[in-house]
């Protein structure tokens, strides 16, 4: 058997090597084209999502490990406050006793007009459910170092405040489950009313189950273009979830962050683990530019439509349980009422029948 070879001709080698890069061509161009749309698609949804291009770590505005920076001596950038201590894990806010206040303030003014603050905190305890309080706050005011009732700190504050609270104070509603992450905007006239977990003057907020939990947890406040979000990160699964969203808010500069907390009869530990600022490079149109510049300087804190936020609380009426007892024990009194009145006429008419005998 004999085997045949055939080889091809000059012309075909020729055209075939023409073909292949023809073909390798076709397929690059084909695949820098999708590169191409996938990059410019990917880049509008992250613009329009975080609308900013870069953040850089604000090393003088933050609070992390070693905690070097924080202390009593002259060259640092944090204040300790209260029954605040630091620990090489954590900065205790307060323990899980009675009647304890503590926080940690910085102590440079903030100065950046687009920023973001992620927090990273703890709450646990031995206590169980609806047994424990009272939480803590993260906030940005004109004021710091002050000692006060809403979650150690003082209240008709001038900033803005973010409270995780812990303990349900106004128990007999149910509109909201606990722990709840609530922003309210101070201008020094407001206060914050504990009896109402602070419904009145809540800007936005959400349910975020942070007590005792088994994942880290975070909170993320982004302030840019007069645009305040608020996101969490307490279940693990290492994505941002929305909280608030609040358009129109003007913040001045020079306020301080901080952070505090609070116990009463009931009690938890407060732990702040890190608080990172970054700058964010965010891109602004030519009017944007312009409106910034000509606008005038806000020395309040204030939103624009302030009454889109206000919440009516209402008086809590009797269920259908509680209008039947009442009805019932109503008619049972006048019962009551009407044989003693017929028991007390009887004898004074037969003592009257009496006398004429």
């Amino acid at each position: 058997m004999v085997a045949t070879v055939i080889k091809p001709s000059p012309g075909q080698k020729r055209s075939s090597w023409v073909l292949y890069p023809m073909f390798h061509f076709i397929n690059i161009r084909e695949l820098t084209f999708l590169f191409f749309a996938a990059c410019v698609l990917t880049s509008q949804s992250l613009a329009n999502d975080q609308e900013f291009m870069e953040d850089f770590l604000k090393r003088e505005y933050s609070l992390s490990k070693p905690y070097r920076g924080l202390g009593f001596s002259s060259s640092s950038q944090w204040d300790l406050m209260g029954t605040a201590m630091v620990t090489p894990d954590h900065v205790r806010l307060t323990p899980d006793l009675q009647s304890r206040q503590g926080a940690v303030w910085s102590r440079i003014p903030l100065v950046l007009r687009d920023w973001e603050l992620k927090v990273h905190f703890k709450i646990h305890g031995l206590g169980k459910k609806n047994l424990n309080g009272d939480g803590l706050a993260v906030w940005l005011t004109r004021d710091r170092m002050q000692n006060g009732p809403v979650f150690g700190n003082m209240n008709q504050f001038i900033g803005l405040g973010v409270f995780v609270d812990t303990y349900p104070n106004a128990d007999k509603r149910h509109d909201r489950a606990f722990p709840y992450i609530s922003v309210m905007l101070g201008n020094g006239t407001l206060s914050y009313d504990h009896d109402q977990d602070g419904r009145l003057t809540e800007l936005g907020g959400c349910t975020a189950m942070v007590r005792n939990a088994i994942y880290n947890t975070f909170l993320l406040l982004r302030y840019s273009k007069y645009r305040l979000t608020l996101m969490v990160d307490v279940d693990g699964k290492q994505e941002w979830k929305h909280c608030a969203d609040i358009t129109g808010l003007r913040l001045p500069t020079g306020y301080f962050f901080g952070a505090s907390s609070a116990t009463g009869d009931l009690s938890d530990n407060h732990d702040i683990i890190s608080m990172k600022l970054y700058q964010l490079t965010v891109e602004r149109s030519l009017e944007e530019e312009k409106e910034v510049e000509e606008e005038e300087e806000v020395t309040v804190p204030r939103v624009v439509d302030m009454e889109q936020f206000q919440v009516v609380v209402q008086e809590e009426g009797m269920s259908g349980v509680q209008f039947f007892f009442t009805l019932l024990f109503s008619i049972l009194g006048l019962g009551v009422l009407a044989v003693v009145g017929l028991m007390v006429y009887g004898r004074w008419t037969e003592k009257r029948r009496k006398r004429f005998y």
